[in-house]
């Protein structure tokens, strides 16, 4: 069955920016953190019957406020919408110089990044948000591959994740999803409020950075991002200590040089 992702997004300008984001992680305690990220493999409830699933929709539907509802489908499947937040703290790879894609290209599912060979590097805007329409049986994995084509993003989908934010006793909590989970029926099961459960696609941190996923023109542009980045930090560090310096000769002028 079609996955049934829809062109409707949110308002979001077309166009990519750069960002003053360091590319490597930062170094981790061995310690046991109290962070809240972990991989959902834990006890997963007994799936319900259609009935049961026709009840928790028109529950669900009761409680929406816009015309984002969801649909139950003669075989027992249905089809909703679910909302993205996109925050990946590194540049992704795009096809260079290709033109927007066009309503046809959408509709005739045109794959405009097989148009070129050529790649260049971009930062997404900083937490993008993404609109999806898709079934019960659409998977994480064809959420992430989903939300890569609408971006053109060619980079491997094995490099990001998809996770949950939920927000308990005042602590907002991450939970990165398998694979085979569905994003609809999660959300079925929290109801509507993005503050209840919300979607985040971010980098799928490993621990350490698998250098072989990467193409030859990837490193490149990473190696040419890490020395501008270089640049700005030695900039900053001489701008400062120059003005520290100077505050300090004036500070000497100010007293004359005298001790004490």
């Amino acid at each position: 069955m079609s996955s049934g992702y829809s062109s409707l997004d949110e308002e979001l300008e077309d166009f990519f920016f750069t960002a003053k984001t360091t590319f490597f992680k930062s170094a981790q305690s061995r310690a046991p953190a109290k962070n809240v990220t972990k991989t959902a493999e834990e006890e997963k409830p007994k799936a319900p019957t259609t009935q049961e699933i026709e009840q928790i929709i028109n529950s669900y539907n009761a409680k929406v406020t816009n015309c984002f509802v969801m649909k139950l489908n003669e075989d027992g499947t249905y089809t909703g919408f679910i909302k993205v937040h996109l925050k990946l703290r590194r540049p992704v790879t795009v096809p260079a110089g290709i033109r927007p894609q066009s309503i046809y290209d959408a509709l005739k599912e045109v794959n405009l990044a097989d148009m070129t060979e050529k790649r260049t590097s971009f930062y997404l805007p900083l937490d993008a948000v993404k609109q999806l329409h898709i079934s019960s049986t659409t998977t994480v994995s064809e959420v992430i591959q989903g939300l890569l084509k609408k971006f053109m993003v060619v980079d491997n989908p094995q490099k990001f994740a998809l996770f949950k934010e939920m927000q308990r006793d005042g602590q907002v909590l991450f939970q990165k999803l398998s694979l085979t989970e569905y994003p609809l029926y999660l959300r079925l099961l929290a109801g509507p409020d993005t503050d209840v459960l919300s979607f985040v696609l971010k980098e799928n941190e490993t621990g350490e950075v698998e250098w072989d996923a990467f193409s030859i023109p990837e490193l490149q542009n990473f190696l040419m991002i890490l020395d501008r980045e270089e640049k700005d930090k030695i900039q900053q560090v001489q701008k400062k200590y120059s003005k520290f310096k100077q505050r300090l000769e004036e500070t000497l002028k100010e007293t004359g040089g005298k001790p004490g």
